[in-house]
């Protein structure tokens, strides 16, 4: 069921916390409702400020996190936290031990708290991070912190979705040889050593400024400094956010380029999944894709002709989904002329042996209880069909006005869009949807009487070629 959408988005624009919440969950599960939120508060985002904290397993990001949310409202901004947790293996949802730790904060209206599950993705970003950022930007936050599972070496992710990235370590971590593992230090705008009152806090700080020392940085540039904090006794803190501030002041043309690349990937993933998800509902029979999936794991196909298949007929339909009302939603061209004949045998006397015309194999079409001989005619078809029970159209057309012309057969790109756009101008259908016909086409056929006293059949057949396939 699709949640109406505007009564919600109004009210995450006025703040309200329960729309917030359920905005978010909306986002998170990717519903329906999901973009119609998006884009009814998108126009009020993009005052927020978006600091990432990354950093291995223990190093205190959360007591961190919990600290700078202190020291943000004790500055008089307001503070919306996205703690990415791992997901839980039984209910599929965020474990939740971050936003355990920051109940602190629970009574404050100017804090908003919500644990997000990575969902099994690489780097510890959820999907819908970037959304649940976009919501709690257009309810008014002043500053959105992304806390990060930081499960291996993958936070990378931070980067693109935050104005400023935060690495936490801690002494004794090696998390110095790891970040150039990992390329945490093209992504680092500040190191935080967290900890600092355990040995070796001075050797990681000394550390990390060696490895800074290897870079080469610009009189204009940002070097990142690597500060030391207790986040437990809240040491360091008040630095921490100074230095977030010079760098948000800083602004600038790095600024701009990170949000349009964070803009430019939102686009090229929504692009992507909604393609995808059009490409596998666009594959028009029930099971067809998976069918696909099983001639490929059989070697019978190869993964490339399958994704060009796929994609051939996504393309067609996407773009017949988006003409204007006053377009053909697709080309027609003439396939075939149908003739309805008494017996095969008797008509390849005349069509194949007097008239010296090559012939194709016969199939019989079993739904429509016919047998179907097509012969070509220089860049057109003859469809010849011989009925196989009394109850077949043919077999009734034979009855009524005796063998002769039968039909007419356009063939199309999108059956569906075609048999849509014939239905909204009330044109008269025999088949309202689609049907299978011979060599894996589909068909359906319109009523003469919408025709001219010509029975129409469209038809959309699996090949791609110009030319009238078997």
């Amino acid at each position: 069921m699709t949640v109406d959408a505007h009564p919600l988005t109004q009210a995450v624009l006025d703040g309200d916390r329960r729309a917030i919440a359920r905005a978010i969950t909306l986002v998170e599960a990717e519903g329906p409702s999901a973009a119609a939120i998006i884009k009814g508060v998108y126009h009020r985002s993009g005052r927020a400020y978006l600091v990432g904290v990354t950093g291995a397993p223990g190093v205190g990001k959360s007591t961190l996190v919990d600290r700078i949310l202190a020291v943000l409202r004790s500055r008089g901004r307001t503070v919306g936290v996205l703690a990415v947790d791992p997901t839980s293996p039984f209910s599929g949802g965020a474990i939740l031990g971050d936003r355990v730790r920051m109940q602190t904060h629970a009574g404050d209206p100017g804090v908003f708290v919500r644990s997000m599950a990575t969902r099994g993705q690489l780097g510890g970003l959820s999907r819908a991070i970037g959304n649940a950022a976009v919501i709690l930007d257009a309810a008014g936050f002043d500053v959105i912190v992304i806390e990060t599972v930081g499960v291996g070496q993958a936070e990378i992710e931070v980067s693109r979705t935050a104005d400023m990235s935060i690495v936490v370590t801690m002494p004794g971590s090696g998390d110095g040889v790891q970040a150039l593992k990992a390329g945490v230090m093209e992504i680092a705008d500040l190191f935080v050593v967290n900890k600092a009152d355990h040995d070796g806090a001075d050797r990681a700080v000394a550390q990390f400024e060696m490895m800074l020392g290897l870079n080469e940085y610009g009189a204009n540039d940002w070097r990142p400094p690597v500060l030391q904090t207790c986040a437990t006794d809240g040491v360091g803190v008040d630095d921490v956010l100074d230095t977030v501030d010079r760098f948000r002041a800083r602004g600038g043309d790095e600024a701009g380029r990170r949000r349009r690349a964070r803009v430019h990937g939102r686009i090229r993933q929504l692009v992507s999944d909604r393609f995808l998800e059009h490409a596998e509902h666009r594959v028009h029979e029930p099971g067809a894709f998976d069918r696909l999936v099983d001639r490929v794991a059989g070697a019978e196909m190869d993964p490339y002709t399958a994704a060009e298949e796929v994609l051939d007929q996504a393309l067609r339909s996407a773009r017949a989904l988006h003409r204007t009302d006053d377009a053909p939603p697709t080309t027609a061209v003439l396939d075939h002329v149908g003739v309805a004949v008494r017996d095969l045998d008797t008509a390849l006397a005349f069509y194949r042996d007097a008239l010296g015309l090559e012939v194709e194999g016969v199939e019989e079409v079993a739904s429509q209880h016919v047998r179907a001989q097509f012969v070509p005619v220089g860049g057109a078809t003859l469809e010849l069909l011989e009925a196989t029970s009394p109850q077949s159209a043919i077999a009734r057309s034979i009855e009524k006005r005796g063998p002769g012309l039968h039909h007419l057969t356009f063939r199309v790109d999108d059956i569906a869009a075609v048999l849509a756009r014939l239905k909204a101008r009330g044109v008269r259908l025999i088949d309202e949807a689609p049907r299978p016909g011979a060599a894996g086409s589909l068909v359906a056929f319109v009523h003469p009487s919408a025709a001219h006293g010509v029975l129409v059949e469209i038809t959309e057949r699996p090949d791609r070629t110009e030319d009238r396939g078997p």
